[in-house]
């Protein structure tokens, strides 16, 4: 971020101008060269394949069947600032002291139900297969016996191994959707984790690995009272990154 903010900062020297004129131009074209976004498109061969059903499990859901979208949060790091936070004043943002102090990590396992909004979670101090496995089987106990269960998961190495394929094995009325390859955000559970990350983690005070447990959890239950399904859209469709077809 410096080096491109240094590159504008010499850009009016450059052109042999000032730098109020070179911030008109920018603004006027809309441009802003001090700023970078980063993508990634997936190389799976068989996304559209993969997208569709998982899309389709959203739009058009089996009947009598349940739908969630699964993944874990790992290496929550339970943050205790040493300094008092300062609170928001006019004209004055809120402050947080530099120094903090390490209690540990955990990480917290989410099941989004896409029709309803609510979220089954589960603490874990490690994020193994097994622990993956522990969730699973938390989850079916939560639905009716021989209940059909789809679960929507990404490609993460922990959820495809053997003691996954053995969980399948034991509990034939689950099926795991996986998301295509670099395409984890088709999985309505990240976006649950981006309100947790800034409601709950961004700007937390956790005393302890404890503490952290006890406002993940309480933070679920609240959340669960007044949930609602995420409703998604796309604007501006003639802005979609579009990857180049290689000629033959």
């Amino acid at each position: 971020m410096a080096r491109r903010i240094g590159r504008l900062a010499r850009l009016p020297a450059e052109v042999g101008t000032n730098h109020v004129r070179v911030t008109r131009i920018l603004a006027k074209a809309g441009l802003q060269p001090h700023r970078l976004r980063r993508y990634v498109s997936s190389n799976d061969p068989e996304f559209e394949e993969k997208a569709a059903d998982i899309i389709g499990l959203y739009l058009k859901p089996p009947v009598n069947a349940a739908v969630f979208c699964v993944d874990e949060k790992s290496a929550i790091q339970a943050l205790d600032r040493l300094d008092p936070v300062l609170p928001l004043s006019p004209g004055r943002a809120e402050r947080h002291g530099f120094e903090y102090y390490r209690h540990g990590t955990l990480s917290l396992f989410a099941a989004l139900n896409p029709q309803s909004g609510e979220v089954l979670g589960r603490t874990s101090a490690r994020h193994t297969s097994a622990e993956f496995v522990a969730f699973l089987e938390q989850l079916v106990a939560s639905q009716t016996p021989a209940k059909e269960i789809h679960i929507i998961a990404d490609n993460l190495s922990a959820h495809r191994t053997s003691k996954v394929w053995e969980f399948l094995e034991r509990n034939r009325n689950v099926r795991i959707h996986y998301t295509p390859t670099y395409s984890s955000w088709l999985n309505q559970v990240e976006v649950w984790f981006s309100k947790i990350q800034r409601d709950v983690i961004a700007r937390g005070i956790f005393v302890s690995v404890k503490d952290l447990d006890r406002k993940l959890l309480r933070y679920i239950r609240s959340y669960n009272k007044k949930a609602k399904p995420f409703k998604w859209t796309y604007a501006e469709t003639d802005r979609r990154i579009r990857t180049t077809k290689k000629s033959m």
